[in-house]
């Protein structure tokens, strides 16, 4: 894929308006207060998946709606109190997976929590166990979860999402072997839109670590790529060609930049400037509002693979030059 957006110089300074709906903040307290009526009622199974330095566990938390969803929960069986915790999001149509797939943070001394998403876990190799209890009447929408309930922020998947994606850090502080003061969150490309929203929810988590970030500037890049998922929108806009104004004024809601202007963790972003999944200029218009500490790793030649290992070591650099 070629260079098709902004040259890097315009990237860096490119601050678009934010499209934010005068009760933004009323919807997502009250969205939040909603789910914390239900107990979070955290719990952890213990897996033996014979591994010699890392305990396994398979983790259940109520998430929107005291709804249930899953896990999976690894700590370095070698420590010497609590630690720090790394909660994961998982990308586009990904599940938790397996506990084999996720050594890496444990193996570097911190605890992970991996969030199942909802409904997904369709690509080979990551399926998903989560089940999504969508609310009745959502009406009509590509397949897909872009469009889901898009008519109405109550009635929006990612609502649903990214009140779990907070109830996963409650779950990940409950356990007693997690320091609750050093929380890092971290995803690429949906995992990285659910890290936006969470860093502008739960303003007490340290460190925010999104990658490629998907769930940003919503209008631009249905605009400029024609790619999924974001194309979901696309389809259905152009067969509901009376409601765009209504689906934009939904997805305001749920809108990386938007997250960005409340979040205050230390951040470590990364893009790919050609990446045509999650277009540079949506990944640098939620950056450049983030309000927190910041950092952008940048992968010139990259795709949405983004920086791949190459990431990972700056994170994994980050992490222990902060709390080992």
């Amino acid at each position: 894929m070629p260079f098709f957006d902004m040259p890097l110089s315009e990237l860096e300074s490119y601050l678009p308006p934010r499209s934010e709906a005068d009760d933004f903040d009323k919807f997502w307290q009250d969205t939040l207060a909603e789910t914390a009526e239900f107990p979070l009622n955290a719990t952890f199974e213990p897996v033996d998946e014979g591994l010699q330095t890392v305990d396994t566990y398979d983790v259940t938390f109520a998430g929107f709606g005291g709804q249930p969803i899953k896990g999976w929960f690894l700590l370095p069986r070698q420590r010497s109190g609590p630690v720090p915790c790394v909660v994961q999001y998982i990308g586009y149509s990904g599940g938790r997976g397996f506990l084999l797939d996720h050594l890496v943070w444990p193996s570097l001394g911190f605890a992970t929590l991996v969030m199942d998403t909802r409904g997904q876990g369709w690509v080979a190799g990551a399926p998903g166990d989560t089940v999504d209890l969508a609310p009745a009447g959502t009406g009509s929408h590509v397949p897909g979860f872009m469009t889901q309930g898009i008519l109405d922020p109550q009635t929006y998947y990612y609502r649903r999402v990214f009140v779990d994606a907070v109830r996963a850090v409650a779950a990940a502080r409950a356990h007693d072997a997690v320091d609750a003061e050093r929380i890092a969150i971290t995803g690429g490309s949906q995992g990285g839109g659910i890290t936006l929203a969470v860093a502008g929810l739960d303003t007490a988590v340290a460190v925010a670590m999104p990658n490629v970030p998907f769930l940003c500037h919503y209008r631009r890049a249905t605009a400029i790529i024609d790619t999924n998922p974001y194309h979901e929108i696309t389809r259905y806009l152009a067969s509901h060609r009376d409601q765009v104004e209504t689906a934009y004024h939904t997805l305001s809601y749920f809108d990386g930049v938007n997250f960005s202007a409340r979040a205050k963790a230390q951040a470590l972003f990364s893009v790919g400037l050609m990446d045509d999944i999650c277009p540079p200029s949506t990944v640098y218009a939620a950056y450049n509002h983030y309000a927190g500490p910041k950092e952008m790793a940048i992968y010139s030649h990259n795709n949405h693979e983004g920086g791949g290992p190459f990431q990972l070591q700056k994170q994994a650099q980050l992490l222990r030059n902060l709390w080992l």
